[in-house]
C-alpha cells in the first residue's frame, strides 16, 4: 500500500467534528496478529497538544485525512495589507 502521508504533514481523524488537528512524525512498523507479518506503511504516529499536554497515538493511514490549514503552537499573523488608492 503507497503511503499517502510525510512527516510534518496536518491530518484529522476521519468522520469526527471534534478531532484535534495532529502532526505526523513517522511511520512505524506494525505486526500483524493473524499472519505475522510487519507492515511499515500503513501506520503513523501522530503528535497533538491538548491544554499544554502532549498526546501521541498509532492510527492507520486510511482513518486520516489531510488538513488544509496548518498550524501548531505557534502562529503568523500577517499584517492585512492596506489599499492605497491614487
Amino acid at each position: 500500500m503507497p503511503r499517502k502521508f510525510k512527516s510534518g504533514d496536518w491530518v484529522k481523524v476521519k468522520g469526527k467534528l471534534t478531532a484535534p488537528k495532529m502532526q505526523v512524525l513517522k511511520y512505524v512498523p506494525k505486526k500483524d496478529s493473524i499472519l505475522g507479518l510487519v507492515d511499515n506503511d500503513t501506520y503513523l504516529e501522530c503528535i497533538w497538544y491538548n491544554s499544554g499536554e502532549r498526546n501521541c497515538e498509532v492510527f492507520h493511514q486510511n482513518k486520516l485525512i489531510k488538513t488544509i490549514e496548518t498550524g501548531g503552537l505557534f502562529r503568523t499573523f500577517l499584517p492585512t495589507p492596506k489599499l492605497i488608492l491614487t
